[in-house]
């Protein structure tokens, strides 16, 4: 890592001693962006609080799907969109209708990390983001992320154009290679004297004060990128958490999940910043979107976050533009599933295998994938929650290497260790 680069970390990540709110500067991540050598874009969208996969895209010919979901089965007789005669998608996921009929939506079913059991958030997150191969949450020696990992394999890639945008913590992009960090809602507006203060400061340290500056120069230009739409309020919606239910967990404090932050910023202003720096010199982006702990009244509770995701999809699409697009894939991910059967509070609880969402027009068709296990008792994972037939990050590798031709033992050795890449599973074109 460069002096420069490690001063505008230290800057952007660790704030200053102004006397001025913590919250006017960027924090750490929850968009993050990376430059990199090619055309093709890759967005990833960590789904925190585990997506029900079952009901998002509801398997709705097996058998056994109905009598374990009496209340909470996604089915076209209510409402689901059917995509193959098989699976039908969530009705708030209806927004990506299109984006099917254009082969442009993909999903893949029964995935999971290496991670078992313990079923916690906290671990969960961390082994997804982290890409470790240990079933009881350890992550690797570096405590970095994947996504941070591969950019060491870009060739030409430039770490320093890198930037995050939100205020929860990321750990996909953590590691080496440094990035910038932002908020939507963040503003850097000073009063003069404050504005001479912060230039005094580091007037002895050039490396400093160009950080400094820089921060500045991208508030401005963020100031202007993520107004909000025509009749809507800013910063609304939910990046809620995804947070232990006290009621439905015995201990759980209740509190906001690792990661995430009490603040709410729209998935909108996300994908709009998103969209712009990725039609510029980034490649890579990477948020989170919160509040996919349904563990009751899982029939109400899922529909803004699946709104929300839908609609991240839709103005990364739109912001993008037709020739990006084209060559973009978005990667939806969550730390593990939820259980098969509904519970008695109407919600689901914390299980192993879930579904990865897949969009853009670097896919190569509208598919449902994965082996699917079943739903049957004997094909559950210890008789409650779907089973797992192939490894998540199985999936995220070859993503990479399709769109940015990472080779194999890159990708094996030091992106995911202890990683078997496999077949192509032929998502991405």
């Amino acid at each position: 890592m460069t002096a420069s680069a490690l001063s505008r970390r230290a800057l952007l990540r660790g704030g200053l001693t102004l006397g001025c709110s913590a919250a006017a500067f960027p924090l750490a991540t929850r968009v993050t962006f990376a430059a990199a050598p090619g055309d093709n874009r890759l967005v990833v969208i960590v789904l925190r609080g585990a997506l029900d996969g079952l009901a998002a895209v509801g398997p709705y010919e097996d058998r056994d799907y109905r009598a374990m979901r009496p209340t909470l089965a996604t089915h076209p007789d209510r409402g689901g969109l059917d995509l193959d005669g098989r699976f039908a998608l969530h009705p708030r996921l209806a927004p990506l209708a299109p984006l099917w009929d254009k082969g442009e939506l993909a999903v893949v079913h029964a995935v999971s990390t290496p991670y078992r059991d313990k079923r916690s958030h906290f671990d969960g997150q961390d082994v997804l983001e982290n890409g470790a191969q240990y079933a009881d949450g350890r992550m690797t020696r570096g405590r970095d992320g994947w996504l941070n990992r591969a950019l060491s394999h870009l060739p030409g890639a430039r770490a320093e154009t890198a930037i995050a945008v939100g205020r929860g913590s990321m750990l996909l992009l953590d590691g080496d290679n440094p990035a910038l960090s932002w908020a939507p809602d963040s503003d850097l507006t000073l009063s003069p004297q404050t504005m001479d203060l912060l230039r005094a400061v580091p007037a002895r340290d050039p490396l400093f004060a160009a950080a400094t500056a820089e921060a500045t120069e991208i508030d401005a230009m963020v100031d202007g990128m993520v107004a909000p739409a025509p009749g809507m309020a800013p910063a609304v919606g939910g990046l809620d958490v995804g947070m232990e239910d006290a009621g439905a967990m015995p201990g759980a404090m209740g509190g906001p999940m690792q990661g995430e932050r009490p603040e709410r910023i729209d998935a909108r202003s996300l994908a709009v910043l998103s969209a712009e720096m990725l039609r510029g010199e980034s490649r890579i982006a990477a948020f989170s979107l919160g509040g996919y702990d349904t563990h009751r009244k899982q029939a109400a509770t899922i529909r803004k976050p699946l709104e929300q995701l839908a609609e991240a999809i839709v103005t990364l699409e739109a912001g993008l533009g037709p020739d990006i697009w084209s060559r973009t894939a978005v990667m939806c991910v969550t730390e593990f599933g939820r259980t098969a059967r509904e519970n008695g509070s109407g919600g689901t609880d914390h299980g192993t295998a879930g579904a990865m969402i897949y969009a853009g027009g670097a896919l190569s068709a509208a598919r449902v994938r994965g082996r699917w296990p079943g739903l049957g008792s004997s094909d559950l994972y210890q008789d409650r929650d779907l089973m797992p037939t192939d490894d998540l990050r199985r999936h995220a590798a070859w993503t990479l290497r399709s769109l940015f031709g990472l080779p194999t033992s890159a990708l094996e050795r030091d992106v995911f260790p202890g990683l078997a890449l496999g077949d192509d599973p032929g998502t991405l074109a």
